[in-house]
């Protein structure tokens, strides 16, 4: 007797928008971090790109303010409002949270968390490892949660760039060299077989992303 399948469900994934401390701080979990003008009008622009796709069925958003900023105006062109999914969250940098990048860069750490972050736990923070399985945990809920359809899931750069590194088999230490700017979007469609990689850090119209 033949197994039946699950449809696949597309998650796009989509970094928040710019804030006023982008490039220069590791804003981590702290709150009362909300989108600059420029990263306000960034997720407008994403939800206009976003909403020609047809039918979205949820706009799920990390807890932070950046990020449920974001998904605000994605929320509203699709017909949603947004959740939270905790699992969504910005890494846990711990004691390095709200540091300045210059300052960090200078640490003898920084060159584990680019080469060897498989390896790092943040000081009375959160360990890469740690932040790729909740994020992976993540797509799997959303994955349970709306099987066959289309999902938006705002987080952050980090999360975001070890959700694609794990769905492209690509080993931890390695998820530094993917690129995940303000408003991008990331295409994971997820299957019986495994997820597949459509767009990683899309800045562009989502055309392709359309069924022929």
């Amino acid at each position: 007797m033949a197994t039946r399948s699950t449809p696949p469900t597309l998650v796009l994934l989509v970094r928040h928008g710019l804030t006023p401390t982008t490039g220069t701080r590791l804003p981590g979990r702290a709150r009362g971090l909300h989108l600059s003008d420029a990263g306000k009008a960034q997720a407008e622009a994403v939800a206009q790109r976003i909403a020609p796709l047809g039918d979205v069925a949820a706009v799920y958003a990390s807890p932070l303010e950046r990020a449920r900023e974001t998904a605000a105006p994605i929320a509203k062109a699709t017909g949603n409002r947004v959740r939270t999914l905790a699992d969504l969250h910005e890494c846990d940098f711990g004691q390095w949270t709200g540091r300045k990048l210059s300052d960090l860069r200078k640490k003898k750490e920084w060159a584990r968390v680019q080469r060897n972050p498989s390896g790092f736990r943040f000081p009375k923070g959160e360990s890469f490892g740690e932040m790729q399985v909740r994020i992976t945990d993540a797509l799997a809920q959303l994955r349970a949660r709306h099987p066959g359809q289309r999902v938006v899931a705002v987080s952050h750069a980090d999360p975001i760039k070890a959700a694609v590194a794990h769905a492209m088999g690509t080993h931890l230490d390695l998820f530094q060299r993917v690129v995940i700017s303000p408003c991008s979007v990331s295409a994971v469609a997820l299957t019986d077989d495994g997820p597949l990689v459509l767009a990683v850090n899309a800045v562009d119209d989502l055309k392709r992303l359309v069924p022929s």
